[in-house]
């Protein structure tokens, strides 16, 4: 009977002995990281929001496709973390003090207390941004987080320590407070989420989201404890971030943030240079404070702590959102709270060039620009994107040496035609006649021909090179194509809809 079974039982050693190789060596399921690491699910999630570590998708998933996968190498990273440690003796001390009020002893349970173990996220923010330009690269996700814990209610009892509330409300004023100083905002924008800002501090631009003023319920559809762990750990960084910052402009870390002395601080420069506006109490108060200081203007409001009254006779503006006025002073404008920043539907965020659709108020608003800065616009008839650079196209592939040259030598023909309607343009504003129907018009047709003989260059070397192109490559590239075609479709539209309001307009 042993003899018989013999042979099975050396095949199953012999499989189980067996080295794993390809994804079954590099990738490791949830379940199995959790048992290998020996925590709980929730110290696991905790553990790779900290180190940032993510899921990963293997090619081929050995296990099944509904399990999620991680990096063998990232949880042997996680096992050599000195905060595994520390979360296990956090978790032997709670089992501590639920033992000592199990057992009824008050004094024990109070001792243990008072000595909690503590960790600190120093070393992870310094191993995960080596350098001070990492860390502010990564920044949007943590302004808006940390804002979005400041604007929640800091009541006792709820699932959100207050302690975490104010500690957010503190970061994110001290932001606020050396954007405005340094004059480092560069757009705003509303919208129903809330309110989008964009800085740039060191080279680097950062954008973050703002919740309305409103207030906010916690519901119970949201995981507070994965939000909590980002929150730590972005409460952290920012603190790091500010005191870098702050140690830059030789400002004392933390600062006395008195909102009368920052606002008598804010310099007279930029967009609401020499404008002292004051605020009424209809208006969302916190979001104008950041602005106004931050383009020079300096501001004040209706309440406890404000520079100036609303009496003072050098306010040049007053920001209001109610029909009627009781008091109405004639030395100064009355505007509402969209004067300051840009109208609905005209987001500073969105790249109307590259889109292929530019809505009318924003021409509008770039030709008075190019008005103010006495700027002649581009040649009509001629896009920014319809030529691309020829050397562009010699090194990604597209076209040859040959092409590229007689490419580069229509460029230059279009060049010159540019420049001789824009000295043209200059000799009209200068009141300078000269024959116009003639000229206008011969260039045009030279602009039409040179831009018809590129295009079709284009189109031919561009066939020429899909040929050459691997499998991969040329469904890589019919998905791009596609993509192209749809968004030419969408801008189709939208000026087909612009087209028929203006119709219904004038009908």
């Amino acid at each position: 009977m042993w003899a018989g079974n013999g042979p099975n039982i050396m095949r199953q050693d012999a499989g189980r002995g067996k080295k794993k190789e390809g994804n079954a060596a590099k990738y490791i399921t949830r379940t199995k990281a959790v048992h290998y690491l020996q925590v709980s699910l929730s110290t696991f999630r905790k553990l790779c929001i900290l180190k940032g570590i993510f899921p990963r998708e293997p090619k081929k998933k050995v296990e099944g496709n509904h399990k999620t996968y991680y990096h063998m190498k990232d949880i042997l990273f996680l096992a050599h973390e000195p905060l595994l440690e520390k979360f296990r003796d956090i978790r032997a001390h709670k089992k501590k003090v639920k033992k000592a009020l199990a057992r009824k002893n008050r004094d024990l349970a109070d001792r243990l207390l008072n000595r909690e173990p503590t960790y600190k996220l120093d070393r992870l923010i310094l191993e995960r941004y080596p350098t001070f330009v990492d860390a502010l690269r990564d920044l949007d996700d943590c302004l808006t987080m940390v804002h979005l814990f400041a604007a929640l209610p800091a009541v006792e009892g709820e699932r959100i320590q207050v302690e975490r509330i104010h500690n957010c409300r503190r970061l994110s004023h001290e932001w606020q407070a050396y954007i405005s100083r340094t004059h480092s905002l560069r757009k705003t924008f509303i919208s129903v989420k809330g309110i989008y800002y964009q800085a740039e501090v060191e080279g680097q631009k950062i954008t973050w989201l703002t919740p309305h003023a409103l207030q906010q319920v916690l519901t119970d559809d949201v995981d507070f404890n994965v939000m909590l762990t980002f929150s730590e750990f972005y409460v952290a960084l920012l603190g790091f971030v500010n005191f870098k910052l702050y140690h830059s402009i030789n400002v004392k870390y933390p600062p006395i943030l008195d909102p009368r002395l920052e606002a008598l601080a804010a310099e007279c420069r930029n967009l609401f240079r020499n404008f002292k506006i004051f605020l009424s109490r209809e208006v969302p108060r916190e979001s104008l404070l950041f602005v106004i200081p931050a383009f020079g203007g300096v501001v004040s409001w209706e309440g406890d702590g404000s520079p100036f009254k609303e009496s003072d006779e050098d306010i040049t503006h007053q920001i209001v959102d109610r029909p009627t006025q009781g008091h109405v002073f004639l030395s100064r404008e009355y505007v509402q709270p969209q004067w300051v920043v840009p109208p609905p539907h005209l987001s500073p965020f969105v790249d109307n060039e590259a889109e292929g659709y530019i809505p009318e108020y924003a021409e509008t608003i770039k030709r008075l620009q190019s008005a103010a800065k006495k700027q002649v616009l581009p040649m009509p008839g001629v896009e920014s994107q319809g030529l691309d650079d020829p050397q562009t196209l010699l090194v990604e592939g597209i076209i040859d040496r040959t092409e590229a040259n007689e490419a580069a030598e229509k460029k230059r023909k279009l060049t010159m035609l540019e420049k001789q309607y824009h000295d043209e343009l200059n000799m009209e504003l200068q009141g300078i006649t000269y024959s116009t129907s003639l000229s206008n018009k011969n260039l045009q047709s030279s602009v039409e021909n040179v831009k018809e003989d590129t295009m079709t260059t284009l189109e031919e070397s561009e066939d020429l090179s899909k040929v050459s192109m691997s499998r991969k490559k040329r469904k890589l590239y019919e998905a791009m194509k596609i993509g192209q075609e749809r968004k030419k479709d969408k801008i189709k539209l939208l000026k087909e809809r612009k087209k028929n309001a203006e119709a219904s307009k004038t009908g």
